[in-house]
């Protein structure tokens, strides 16, 4: 059983990228379920519904998301509406949308994918670990292979999550700071880590933004409304094999992915 979960796709060039490489990855890779974090997928900042759709039919099954979701209001009706989008869990209960489900792969197989928000310099959001505990013990009920987006700023938070739920789910996945870290590896007895996925979208700015306007920033620390960089894209994202029967991670692996478009 193959997952591949893709890091945050920021603006049109992340969206090009997949449009042109994600069914080859899905081919060659024997890929059985795509998730993908989309929060920063329509220009940079938020989701819309159209855009939602056009990442799900580049080949993605699920979408998860993070703080910025909440940006482009008119995707508050697809988090209630559609289960394939997810919004973090840990938002108080009557925030749109879900933060958890479960999923059918094509041979029929069921995947859970949950979807967590850091608090470490970030929101004051209810407690990550917590929420995880009560998501996991439900979602073992029904299915063995469970995913968590754990979209955070802080490593160390990331890193206790996933040994905190080491054992009890297959993978733990980082997202947020759109930098692909390289400390991938399987927690013992069987769930893969990463800090960060990293991101699809321009490598030729800053974390996706055109680096002048980044640059400028931190020089003046004057409010400035960044725009998308749009050269040099690339696809970040890891492959997680998966013991079917077990749910126990049997390998991560690291993709970048440069695309001419």
């Amino acid at each position: 059983m193959r997952i591949l979960f893709v890091g945050d796709v920021v603006g049109r060039p992340g969206r090009l990228a997949l449009r042109e490489r994600l069914g080859r990855l899905i081919d060659i890779h024997y890929i059985d379920l795509v998730v993908a974090n989309g929060e920063n997928a329509a220009a940079g900042f938020g989701l819309t519904a159209e855009v939602a759709d056009e990442l799900f039919d580049c080949g993605i099954d699920v979408l998860t998301s993070g703080n910025h979701i909440w940006d482009k209001k008119d995707i508050f009706h697809l988090l209630d509406s559609d289960e394939r989008l997810l919004r973090p869990a840990n938002y108080p209960g009557d925030a749109p949308g879900r933060g958890a489900g479960i999923y059918r792969t094509a041979g029929g197989t069921r995947i859970g994918v949950i979807n967590l928000e850091g608090r470490v310099f970030m929101n004051n959001l209810d407690c990550p670990f917590r929420t995880a505990d009560r998501l996991v013990e439900k979602m073992r009920q029904t299915t063995p292979i469970i995913l968590v987006d754990f979209h955070a700023e802080a490593t160390s938070e990331k890193t206790a999550l996933g040994w905190h739920l080491a054992g009890r789910v297959s993978a733990v996945v980082g997202t947020h700071t759109h930098v692909q870290t390289a400390d991938e590896r399987v927690l013992p007895p069987g769930t893969a880590y990463i800090s960060d996925v990293g991101m699809t979208g321009s490598r030729d700015g800053v974390i996706g933004m055109r680096r002048e306007q980044v640059i400028g920033k931190f020089f003046d620390q004057r409010p400035t409304r960044f725009e998308i960089a749009k050269n040099d894209p690339a696809i970040n994202a890891v492959i997680i094999e998966v013991d079917a029967d077990s749910g126990r991670a049997l390998k991560i692996d690291r993709v970048l992915e440069p695309v001419n478009i």
